[in-house]
């Protein structure tokens, strides 16, 4: 992965204000995910602050559920985009959004390291897609995300949930 290279969050969803992958939040994260050369996965790079701490020394399982879970997500939305032969930001634009996530925490993360998210879609890609996300404190694999992840309209969405749908 290259610093020069441009994220999947950069180029489809410039806009976006999710607090942990949202370009556009000036409070947010600003998780930034890439294609792996290896042209599998999709990886993501995060080094903590300390505010995200839990136990003494540890990152706080939350902080690691939201990156499992925006990281996952742009997994998905990327394999969707590569499903239809289509550059990522083309229109229309392909948006997910979590139907279950499920972590399983292996060992104690670290803080004071750089993590690396490391994802792929496992089996079909459809309207629902399962996703596998590795998280890794150096070498060290520290927690696994196992998580499916629903194709949507964000429009019709967003009027379902304000009861308008």
């Amino acid at each position: 992965m290259s610093s020069l290279e441009t994220s999947l969050q950069d180029i489809a969803a410039p806009e976006g204000v999710c607090y942990g992958c949202g370009g556009s939040n000036p409070h947010g994260l600003h998780i930034k995910s890439h294609w792996h050369a290896d042209g599998v996965h999709v990886v993501a790079e995060h080094l903590p602050d300390a505010q995200y701490c839990g136990w003494p020394q540890l990152v706080y399982g939350g902080l690691i559920a939201m990156l499992v879970d925006c990281h996952s997500n742009w997994t998905a939305m990327a394999y969707h985009y590569r499903n239809e032969q289509r550059e990522a930001g083309s229109l229309p634009r392909i948006d997910c959004v979590t139907g279950n996530l499920g972590i399983k925490f292996i060992k104690p993360t670290p803080m004071g390291v750089t993590l690396t998210l490391r994802a792929k879609v496992e089996g079909e890609i459809g309207r629902k897609s399962r996703v596998i996300c590795e998280v890794y404190a150096g070498d060290v694999l520290t927690a696994i995300g196992d998580s499916v992840f629903v194709r949507v309209d964000t429009g019709q969405l967003a009027a379902v949930a304000h009861g308008q749908g």
